[in-house]
């Protein structure tokens, strides 16, 4: 009877690690295959800080009129709007009239409750989101979660460091996919759980100060 319970253990434990594997391998592959949304008109423009290039990406796409407002959630709170408009010295005018910053979000669950709050207090439905490509399935996640009424349109952003056609190679490469792929795992079993987002600690006042608020 052990024996056998132990056999059952390892054989579970064997299609686990299989099943986790064949998710990894899909998981990836849809990042491959995510393209950015077409040139439609939005409500609101939402970066998630974690890459210079999702900010320059973001208030170019304001420039261009995608949408009304750029909120810039999970910034530094030693972080200036006038730091962030150096990037784009040309665009600093959006700056003062059309761009908020988020210094209350610590984590990706807490960047989809500050989207929430900005975008109700705006009352924009449909949103623009701008963050890397490997990034952006757990981001909709979160955000389909705290907002089910609003619509999110996604603007990948490809780093130069990824390189979707060959990761494999890079073991940099595959331990910054694999975590995330584990990440956006545990956030849809959160999710289908009903765990509360309180619980997760995912806004400034839920953390000491000390604690950065780019992921």
């Amino acid at each position: 009877m052990m024996r056998l319970a132990r056999n059952l253990l390892i054989t579970c434990c064997i299609l686990a690690g299989l099943a986790l594997s064949a998710g990894f391998f899909l998981f990836v592959q849809g990042l491959d295959r995510n393209e950015k949304a077409a040139a439609a008109r939005v409500d609101g423009i939402v970066a998630l800080t974690g890459g210079a290039e999702r900010i320059a990406d973001a208030v170019d796409l304001l420039a261009r009129g995608r949408g009304e407002r750029l909120l810039i959630t999970g910034v530094n709170e030693k972080t200036t709007k006038e730091e962030i408009a150096r990037q784009r010295p040309e665009f600093r005018a959006y700056f003062a009239c059309c761009v908020d910053l988020d210094y209350q979000a610590l984590n990706t669950i807490g960047n989809a409750e500050q989207t929430r709050n900005w975008a109700r207090r705006h009352n924009f439905r449909r949103l623009l989101i701008v963050t890397s490509t490997y990034h952006m399935p757990r981001t909709l996640a979160e955000l389909g979660h705290a907002m089910p009424e609003a619509q999110f349109l996604p603007h990948p952003v490809v780093t130069e460091k990824l390189d979707l056609a060959s990761w494999w190679r890079e073991p940099g490469m595959v331990k910054l996919l694999a975590l995330e792929y584990v990440k956006f795992v545990a956030a849809v079993t959160r999710i289908q759980l009903g765990v509360r987002d309180e619980d997760m600690g995912s806004a400034r006042a839920d953390r000491p100060a000390a604690v950065s608020a780019l992921r």
